[in-house]
């Protein structure tokens, strides 16, 4: 996309080039002849669009002619630099000689061309400065003009533009020293510059030159040893008589070679100002400050006054005389710290960090004479000062958390001050996966309270200057996360992007600040799901409506989470060619999870809800047409149902009083063995789909997360659940090749098999059963003559196989759906969760309920019919519940090879406790499902 942009961009400053050239032509105001004014090239360079490709990089070829009209060459013709253009016609060549400077300025020329800068631009090195680096190219200004480069107040910060710490030249070029623009900046000489405006300072050029620059071990550079002093000198005038008081005046004619040069003294880059009074050596201090017992009386307690020389020697101001930090002193005074009066002022040396501290909240607290204020002995200690990377130091990186907590810890005097929501701040950041960084492993580089906060300018998170403000927390991250802040700078979630007027997520939304973790555990990818949703509140409702993010809320952590299809960093909407779910890149961005993704499969609709009935209509007439069926369903089973109740508790009585007369009596074999393995299997496989189905369909209650997690989780679940769906097609097929052999065996027609009289295909009798059924239950007519089957039992029979066709069929598409997509669109995916789902739903409360109610519920029949586990039922309650069929098996004589033995009544009580079993899982359920419709329904 960019590439096509520069090529556009190229081109249309070409087009418009040379419309103005034929315009031009076409007025006769131009004849071929060769460009020798400056308003001639600038038809063409004066176009603010006109660019070229150079190295692979694109680059702006315009000319601002009030810009080049007030440099110090406005006067000169451009022919008077590109000297290879002199003579040359409309359009001149696209690729030019480079400008040589050394036209005009022949000596500068030379000096540069022999200097360290020259010999790498000969080499070919890509980063050596040319002129037009330091000076500019058609900006150029006198190095007096206050907008020059190169005036003096200026050349820190052209210099730093290579040589500042973090540079490409200074992490290329392996250069002796580090942080010189940093360490320039709070010297002697930077601190005259930069703050009292004196430009007759030294500046990097009074020491290096500006154009002979060399390295210090070449003899000719005026930073050799030998030119040091020299070099020096031209601005301090007076080193001997200044340095005679520190060395000894023979020395400086007698071995000039044993006098130390400036820079052995005097840091390069961090020259300070130096007290050289005399009489007020440290030995002279310690006289009285190395005597242990030494104390004064300070706000009415006595403290030690003891100075430990050892601390000294061993601290980051080994150097630095006691008088250079307790000014004041006199020198003629018995003893000269009798007139120290002030505290110890840092800022004489470290004047960056003091201006810092002073307006943030420790600097204020401490204006204000707060006793709580922490100052720069509390942080860094007094005279055992260590340097920053001192494994000893206080403010070594490990120890830095320890050092903030002597204040933030919990109970801790900043902590009890503080009235945010933030808890256990530090505690919390030991338990992070930055705490746990540098703390447990050690490592130096990990994200401590300094690196966030700052050491020196700590402001509260409400100042817009502070470092973790809202707005400036990316730029804060991107100190050590810098490849994931280019990311985001080029995301909707970034301000540069985005212009809306709404508070924009950063990473602390996301990745909070004390307690953040590591990105791949699973902690973090839940907590993801509500972290977007603060946002994206109706987005994230849909999610938990489709399969990823059910399973998500049943504690599933593989399952795709926000940042899996969006991004995380590199967040862009799906209409951006850049985006993870643009068209051209959301297969692949399926396939991270399924590797058989396809363009089909990628049209599956992932936040799709059916209440949204203008935007996913073929959804929401769905979801209506599997409510109207299920609550149909219901509305009739159930009003069958209630008109059975009465008589069932008429009939109780009878019923248990002809159970009571059977016993030891023959039994008549219903159901062969076969039936009841079958039926075994029925019970298993549909409670185990219908609990693991269930706790998925209402996985945002806390119910059926306790069941998922007592299963074994949703990954168990869903093994249950498909080894259960397997075992459902197991059975129907069995049962299938049951019937054909059946049929085979008796030697029958379909039509026998189909429409005979014991068949469990509907016919003209059970529709006079159901009428007559109907009347009886409300008085108005006798009980019917039940054959082998009734109606309602036909109706549980079809109901497996309509399951299966149904939900047996989403259920595949579900557990398949890469495959099914292929001849599907993906939507259609939507489409089976829906049906699944709701089908699954009525199948579940139909058979919990109303098929319950008819085997085993009701009265007549309480507590249990045992009929299906034992295949037997009494004589006598086969004569009074199915008359017709025990007409029929007298009629045809057949009776007697249907009587056994009633089973051991051990047995038979085992087999009652397996099916006490299964009716009381399927009623806790239904209660559970109620209890979710009724008070839990999203």
């Amino acid at each position: 996309m960019r590439a096509e942009a520069r090529e556009h961009i190229s081109l249309r400053g070409w087009i418009t080039s040379v419309c103005s050239i034929l315009a031009v032509i076409a007025c006769g105001e131009f004849e071929p002849a060769a460009a020798q004014e400056v308003d001639d090239c600038l038809m063409c360079h004066e176009d603010r669009a006109l660019t070229k490709i150079r190295d692979g990089r694109e680059v702006s070829l315009f000319v601002d002619r009030p810009k080049y009209k007030a440099s110090i060459h406005g006067e000169m013709a451009c022919i008077d630099c590109h000297a290879d253009l002199a003579g040359a016609e409309f359009p001149h060549a696209e690729n030019l000689a480079p400008v040589d400077c050394g036209q005009c300025h022949d000596d500068i020329a030379a000096l540069y061309d022999g200097s360290l800068h020259g010999q790498a631009v000969r080499a070919g090195a890509k980063l050596a400065p040319r002129c037009r680096d330091c000076h500019g190219a058609h900006d150029i200004l006198s190095h007096t003009d206050p907008n020059s480069n190169v005036v003096k107040f200026n050349i820190p910060f052209m210099c730093g533009r290579c040589h500042k710490e973090g540079t490409e030249v200074s992490e290329t070029y392996d250069i002796p020293q580090d942080s010189i623009l940093d360490h320039y900046s709070e010297s002697i000489h930077g601190v005259g510059l930069f703050q009292q405006g004196l430009i007759v300072t030294a500046v990097c050029t009074d020491c290096h030159t500006a154009h002979n620059v060399l390295p210090h071990t070449d003899p000719k550079s005026s930073i050799h040893r030998d030119r040091v002093a020299a070099t020096c000198q031209q601005c301090h005038g007076r080193i001997q008589q200044v340095h005679r008081k520190i060395i000894s005046g023979e020395l400086w004619e007698k071995e000039p070679n044993k006098i130390p040069v400036c820079v052995d003294c005097h840091s390069p880059h961090e020259i300070r100002r130096v007290l050289y009074e005399e009489g007020m050596a440290d030995a002279d201090c310690l006289k009285c400050h190395g005597d242990k017992n030494l104390t004064a009386d300070r706000n009415g307690e006595r403290v030690s006054m003891y100075v430990d020389v050892e601390n000294i020697r061993h601290s980051v101001h080994r150097q630095t005389a006691c008088a250079q930090c307790h000014t004041g002193a006199t020198r003629s005074h018995e003893r000269p710290c009798a007139t120290v009066v002030e505290r110890v002022d840092c800022s004489i040396c470290h004047s960056e960090m003091a201006a810092q501290y002073v307006t943030s909240t420790h600097g204020v607290l401490a204006d204000r004479g707060d006793p709580d204020a922490p100052q720069c002995v509390d942080c860094h200690g007094d005279h055992a000062i260590k340097g920053r990377r001192d494994p000893q130091s206080s403010t070594y990186p490990t120890r830095v958390p320890d050092l903030c907590g002597q204040c933030h810890r919990q109970g801790a005097k900043a902590a009890e001050r503080y009235k945010g929501g933030l808890t256990d701040i530090v505690e919390n950041y030991h338990e992070s996966i930055h705490g746990k960084g540098l703390l447990q492993s050690g490592l130096v580089v990990t994200a401590m309270c300094t690196d966030c906060h700052t050491a020196h300018h700590v402001l509260p998170r409400t100042d817009t200057a502070s470092s973790v403000h809202h707005d400036n927390i990316p730029e804060t991250c991107a100190r050590c996360h810098h490849g994931i802040y280019e990311e985001f700078r080029t995301s909707i979630h970034s301000r540069e992007i985005n212009k809306t007027e709404k508070t924009l997520p950063t990473c602390s939304d996301c990745h909070q600040s004390h307690t953040i973790k590591r990105a791949d555990m699973d902690v973090f990818r839940f907590e993801i799901m509500d972290q977007c949703g603060r946002c994206h509140e109706d987005v994230t409702e849909s999610y938990f409506e489709t399969f990823h993010g059910k399973v998500s809320k049943l504690g599933y952590a593989a399952a795709a989470k926000c940042y899996d299809c969006h991004g995380a960093h590199n967040i862009l909407p799906p209409g951006e060619p850049h985006s993870t779910l643009a068209r051209d890149n959301i297969v692949a961005t399926c396939g991270k999870c399924h590797p058989g993704s396809h363009r089909q499969f990628a049209g599956y609709l992932t936040h799709a809800t059916h209440h949204d009935k203008d935007k996913y209509p073929f959804l929401f007439y769905t979801f209506w047409f599997m409510t109207a069926l299920l609550t149909g369903t219901f509305i009739l089973a159930g009003t069958h149902t209630l008109l059975w109740l009465p008589r069932s508790f008429q009939a109780m009585k009878k019923n248990r009083h002809l159970r009571e007369e059977a016993k030891g009596r023959y039994h008549y074999q219903r159901f062969k063995p076969l039936y009841r393995r079958l039926h075994f299997l029925v019970i298993i496989s549909f409670l185990g789909l219908a609990v693991t189905g269930m706790t998925l369909k209402f996985s945002y209650l806390g119910w059926a997360q306790w069941i998922s997690g007592m299963l074994g989780g949703f990954e168990s679940a869903g093994y249950i659940h498909r080894i259960c769906a397997v075992i459902t097609f197991f059975y129907f097929f069995a049962h299938i090749f049951d019937l054909i052999r059946t049929k085979v065996k008796e030697r029958k027609s379909w039509k026998e098999m189909l429409l005979g009289v014991n068949s469990m295909t509907f016919n003209r009798k059970d529709w006079q059963d159901f009428k007559g059924t109907l009347k009886w239950f409300v008085g108005a007519g006798p009980r019917p003559s039940y054959g082998r089957w009734t109606y309602w039992e036909k109706f549980d029979y079809f109901a497996v196989f309509w399951g299966v066709a149904v939900i047996g069929t989403t259920g595949l598409m579900l557990w398949f759906p890469e495959f099914f997509t292929r001849f599907l669109p993906g939507w259609f995916i939507n489409v089976a969760t829906i049906v699944h789902s709701d089908e699954a739903l009525l199948a579940t409360g139909f058979i919990f309920t109303v098929h319950f109610f008819n085997t085993h519920f009701r009265p007549d029949k309480s507590p249990m019919d045992p009929v299906i586990v034992t295949g037997r039922i009494p004589l006598e309650e086969l004569k009074e519940d199915r008359p017709e069929e025990y007409r029929e098996l007298l009629q045809s004589r057949d009776i007697k090879k249907h009587l056994v033995e009633p089973l051991p009544e051990s047995m038979v009580r085992g087999m009652k406790i397996f099916g006490a079993i299964a009716l009381l899982i399927g009623l806790s359920l239904i209660v559970l499902i109620i209890y979710a419709e009724i008070f839990g329904y999203r």
